[in-house]
């Protein structure tokens, strides 16, 4: 299966690098085919269209509506202020892994051999 990129934006790109390296930790554990990349909001143009799911990192909320027109048929979303501060990688991988579900029903990505995520739900 390919590999989906999710990829997080921050101000600086550098307050996400500890949730990554969660996150990337999680993905390995349970198996989950994902790329997972951080960098600063002023790249959301450049990276952003090679991305699933994008997410925005609470300090840059209010960008949504921006990164949203800059990236139309991409889902974009705000990573919870409360998965992120509590730097929980897996919370965060399971709510990327719902966001590239809503985007597109015919994507599978399973943890292990659990199915968290199948064709029309």
């Amino acid at each position: 299966m390919e590999k989906k990129h999710i990829y997080l934006f921050c101000s600086a790109g550098m307050s996400t690098s500890l949730l990554v390296s969660k996150m990337r930790a999680q993905a390995e554990k349970y198996e989950v085919p994902v790329i997972i990349e951080a960098y600063p909001e002023t790249l959301a143009g450049e990276k952003g269209p090679e991305a699933d799911v994008v997410l925005l990192g609470p300090q840059i909320a209010y960008m949504l509506p921006e990164i949203q027109r800059l990236l139309p048929n991409k889902p974009v979303e705000v990573i919870d202020s409360l998965l992120y501060g509590k730097v929980d990688g897996l919370g965060v991988l399971k709510a990327a892994v719902a966001a590239i579900k809503k985007s597109c029903s015919t994507i599978i990505l399973t943890f292990k051999t659990r199915c968290i995520l199948t064709p029309g739900g």
